[in-house]
């Protein structure tokens, strides 16, 4: 600082001093006050906020567990409006963002719901059950079936009603009155008929595979060619179930009239849908696993050699034979869901070894059959399945959109069959499968494989990794025979295949 000789400048400089430093010291009580006051602010802040979280937790588990809020849908809608939408959010996505819509009938509900009652969890899926007109005869309704709601009034369509299937129209519009009844935290809307046999686990790992954000319509068209000629090749098929993303099931809900009454001679209510949806843009997206089952007769020589994709809806049980022999419809579906409540990634997923020592192949067909062949067979030809059932319809053409085996009854050809009778999770993280014949092959042992019979086995059993199977894109796993043992049975062990491991 400079200095100056003049005293009464420096008078001046002192004066100037001293009120600067009293300035600097009003300022610092003052931003100690403002220290003080933001800590105690802040501290009965968290507090406040910290009482309110345990009460608004409190309250959330009483009513997690009071009976009068026991639906499938109060709990969901509370998490839904509170949470973050996860239509905007990136976390995965889980069961609690599906909601299904169901057509259904009140003249078919008593032996139609055997099938809805073999998937639907009670307070845990969403989704709603349409019916024509209240279901009288079945009130009080249970709560272990899906909510139902009476579909709305369509006399205002009749100019446009000239399909064949009479109620096209409101089976169409289950679409857009599930999302009026749920448009809350959802990532995908499933559409399946009341005769529809679901696997949800699969179908929610299929589902975040898929971007739902963005206009999606996965589905499949049908086992039978001429279904797919009269309807349209790239038309998913209700009675197998498909799937909508948000964006897509919301521009159909808006959109809807406009198609019903553009397309009024279409025979049924998917080819409806179908051709709303091309006229959004957007194309059927295929996922082998939904099943039409446009099919009649034994759906074993199908279900035995299944594509390699996770196995996804059943459809039409009422008019095939039953699942499994010796058993009723009912009776079959409960054993098919008694092996997909143990491992559902696995189901049907067929797996192929061999014993070379007898030139046997094994196809196992996880938690349905197994099948032993005399012979050695590529996985080429096991995995075209032995056509065991019949057509829709009879025809000229070939019938079926896929290769088939015919059946032979030459003891080389013809496999030995066993059916699923048990699962159970044991030590080592594993799972036990085991497989039952249910009647003799009545043939002699193959001749050109040495004569080796596997008549006398009556029981497979299958090891398995306790761990979820993730097909897509994946190979096959595979398996090795530990064991075949000169009483009754054999044991097979699945594992990972070897990098370049050629099977058989």
């Amino acid at each position: 600082m400079l200095s100056f000789p003049y005293p009464w400048f420096q008078s001046v400089q002192l004066f100037f001093k001293r009120i600067s430093s009293g300035i600097a010291a009003k300022f610092s009580a003052i931003g100690q006050d403002v220290t003080f006051l933001s800590d105690k602010l802040v501290g009965k802040l968290c507090k406040s906020l910290a009482i309110s979280g345990l009460i608004v937790y409190v309250l959330y588990i009483l009513l997690s567990n009071h009976p009068c809020c026991q639906s499938s849908n109060f709990l969901a809608n509370l998490r839904h409006k509170w949470g973050s939408d996860p239509i905007t959010t990136d976390s995965p996505t889980n069961l609690s963002d599906l909601v299904f819509g169901i057509a259904a009938s009140v003249n078919t509900w008593r032996t139609k719901r055997i099938y809805i009652d073999a998937w639907w969890r009670p307070n845990i899926t969403r989704g709603y059950l349409f019916l024509e007109r209240t279901p009288t005869n079945f009130l009080p309704w249970p709560s272990s079936f899906p909510p139902f709601r009476v579909s709305e009034d369509i006399s205002r369509y009749q100019p446009y009603n000239k399909h064949r299937m009479p109620h096209a129209i409101r089976m169409v519009r289950v679409i857009a009155e599930t999302y009026r009844e749920e448009n809350k935290g959802v990532r995908w809307y499933v559409m399946a008929d009341d005769d529809t046999v679901l696997f949800i686990d699969n179908l929610v790992e299929v589902l975040a595979r898929y971007d739902h954000r963005k206009y999606f319509y996965i589905g499949m068209n049908s086992e039978c060619v001429t279904s797919n000629i009269d309807h349209s090749f790239e038309m998913a098929f209700g009675g197998a179930g498909y799937a909508l993303s948000y964006p897509l099931a919301e521009a159909l809900a808006r959109n809807l009239d406009v198609c019903i009454k553009r397309y009024p001679t279409l025979y049924g209510s998917d080819h409806i849908l179908q051709s709303c949806v091309a006229d959004l843009g957007v194309s059927l997206t295929h996922e082998k696993g939904f099943h039409q089952i446009d099919l009649h007769g034994d759906l074993s020589g199908l279900l035995s050699a299944h594509p390699q994709s996770p196995f996804l809806s059943l459809h039409h049980l009422d008019v095939t034979d039953p699942l499994f022999p010796s058993m009723n419809r009912n009776e079959s579906v409960v054993r098919l869901m008694k092996a997909a409540k143990v491992d559902q990634s696995r189901l049907l997923q067929q797996t192929i070894c061999y014993h070379k020592p007898y030139n046997w192949s094994f196809s196992i067909s996880w938690g349905y059959s197994t099948q032993i062949y005399e012979n050695i067979y590529p996985p080429s030809v096991l995995e075209r399945p032995l056509q065991t059932f019949v057509p829709w319809k009879r025809i000229r053409m070939p019938p079926y959109m896929f290769n088939t085996r015919f059946p032979s009854r030459t003891p080389c050809e013809a496999p030995h069959v066993f059916f699923f009778e048990s699962a159970e999770k044991i030590k080592g993280e594993q799972i036990v499968t085991t497989y039952i014949r249910k009647f003799p092959r009545l043939l002699p042992p193959c001749p050109s494989s040495g004569n080796h019979s596997a008549d006398y086995i009556s029981k497979v059993k299958v090891f398995s990794p306790l761990r979820r199977l993730h097909g897509t894109g994946n190979r096959r796993e595979c398996c090795d025979i530990v064991r075949v043992a000169k009483m009754n049975f054999s044991e097979v062990k699945y594992r990972a295949c070897m990098k370049d491991e050629i099977v058989g």
